[in-house]
């Protein structure tokens, strides 16, 4: 067995509605094609790839997760445009400079408050 990428992020959600404004609005992300699965989801590309998995997950449903998982990245381009967008959509987040290198991030939550990072590698 090699392990060569990372296939997707699964998000469980009582309310699809909200995060998928959030990833196809607010981040831009491309809703794709799923298969006929029996619960409600939507799945966002990335690339020739469904990325993030969306899932319903109805109060009834829901039992013990770790909470292990501390927040998904996304490598991104043009720091300025997206802070733009992020304001002009009225979501709240936090820019940082990495010390040391050319790295500049912004934290958000997305609704279900899973810790969002867009990560900009490019020069400032």
């Amino acid at each position: 067995m090699t392990v060569f990428e990372l296939a997707h992020v699964n998000i469980l959600a009582s309310d699809l509605e909200a995060p998928v404004r959030f990833y196809r609005d607010v981040l831009g992300l491309t809703e794709g094609r799923r298969p006929a699965f029996a619960s409600p989801a939507a799945w966002f590309d990335l690339g020739e790839r469904a990325a993030i998995h969306l899932v319903h997950r109805s109060e009834a449903e829901s039992g013990p997760t770790t909470g292990a998982i501390d927040h998904i990245a996304f490598a991104c381009r043009d720091f300025d445009q997206v802070r733009r967008r992020l304001d002009a959509a009225g979501v709240p987040y936090e820019a940082r400079m990495a010390t040391g290198g050319g790295l500049r991030q912004i934290f958000l939550r997305d609704p279900n408050g899973v810790k969002v990072e867009l990560a900009f590698c490019e020069p400032a």
